[in-house]
């Protein structure tokens, strides 16, 4: 199986992200989507709200004319962006009196995140969750049904 482009591109900008302590839920240039986007954040105005998926004005023409942004329409990427803040913890959209997490930049608060997104871009795609390890613990007759060779340093 092939991955998609935009999937793949994705994929390799929030892991990059991810490892290099660049994704940030609370700042729009280094989000999921700031990242998917290059860390800009002209993105936002696609909606009045941090972690809406309601179209402004301004993405509602994009959304019409049917423009895409590294291949995501503008609904997609709110989308993608309310997807990770929920997963993270925050109470979408974004304001002062919603709840959030009390370290927004914890990795486990960040894989959280960054899982849920993975998952959402694979369904976009049609495809099954590229960070699904469920299959290495299946089992028939008390056996695993994958074998590895166990490497030890």
């Amino acid at each position: 199986m092939e991955t998609p482009k935009r999937l793949e591109q994705a994929l390799i900008k929030l892991y990059n992200a991810f490892h290099n302590n660049e994704l940030n839920p609370e700042y729009c240039s280094a989000c999921a989507v700031g990242n998917i986007l290059d860390n800009h954040d002209s993105w936002k105005h696609l909606s009045n709200d941090h972690g809406s998926i309601e179209l402004s004005y301004v993405g509602r023409v994009h959304q019409r004319l049917g423009r895409k942004f590294n291949g995501y329409t503008p609904l997609e990427l709110l989308h993608i962006e309310k997807t990770f803040l929920e997963a993270c913890g925050f109470i979408t959209p974004l304001n002062h009196y919603n709840s959030k997490p009390k370290n927004t930049t914890n990795k486990d608060i960040l894989f959280n995140g960054l899982f849920s997104v993975v998952n959402y871009l694979c369904k976009l795609e049609g495809i099954k969750n590229v960070m699904d390890y469920s299959k290495i613990f299946e089992f028939e007759d008390e056996n695993p049904v994958y074998k590895f060779d166990a490497i030890y340093n």
